[in-house]
């Protein structure tokens, strides 16, 4: 029996170009455990495109453990936090946490309280005012750990929902802007 409270030695850094495959292949088996596999239509190159680029989309921080703890298939990156910057009109300096995670046999050894940590680090030192994300609401073990660390759910405190566009509804909409 694996002891979860041990706590494990890693480092947080911040992801390079190279780590795109490590990444992506995080990202599908996220979109397995959120039961949402067919929804990604990402490549590690569109990874590479959007986070490296001289205007990257996004940042991303990766942990990374010794190659004594690396996985039975020999991976040594063992979680991840995608975030990018946002604007509150209301608050000002925001950073959305698009991902935070970590694979199944590295969970509750602190990889994740210390990747979030991290991209909460950052934010305060860009003079962020929040850091937000949205959970799936069956995820009980991630909304017990948010709510642990202080976070607030939104939906339950003040109603809000989030919504999107895509797809079709996208390009439909992008039809109906006024013309330049």
């Amino acid at each position: 029996m694996v002891d979860t409270n041990f706590k494990m030695s890693f480092k947080v850094r911040a992801a390079k170009k190279e780590d795109c495959k490590d990444i992506s292949r995080m990202i599908m088996e996220l979109a397995v455990y959120e039961k949402m596999p067919d929804q990604v239509n990402i490549s590690h190159k569109e990874l590479e495109r959007d986070g490296f680029s001289p205007n990257p989309f996004y940042e991303c921080l990766i942990a990374e453990v010794s190659d004594e703890n690396k996985t039975k298939d020999g991976y040594t990156i063992v979680g991840y936090a995608l975030y990018f910057y946002t604007y509150s009109t209301w608050k000002g300096r925001s950073v959305f946490m698009e991902d935070l995670y970590v694979m199944p046999d590295f969970r509750g050894k602190g990889i994740g309280k210390g990747l979030m940590a991290k991209v909460a680090q950052i934010g305060v030192e860009k003079q962020c005012v929040r850091l937000q994300f949205s959970v799936l609401e069956w995820n009980k073990p991630s909304l017990d750990f948010y709510v642990a660390k202080g976070a607030e759910d939104l939906t339950a405190k003040e109603g809000w929902h989030f919504f999107r566009f895509d797809g079709q509804a996208l390009h439909q909409l992008a039809k109906e802007a006024p013309e330049d």
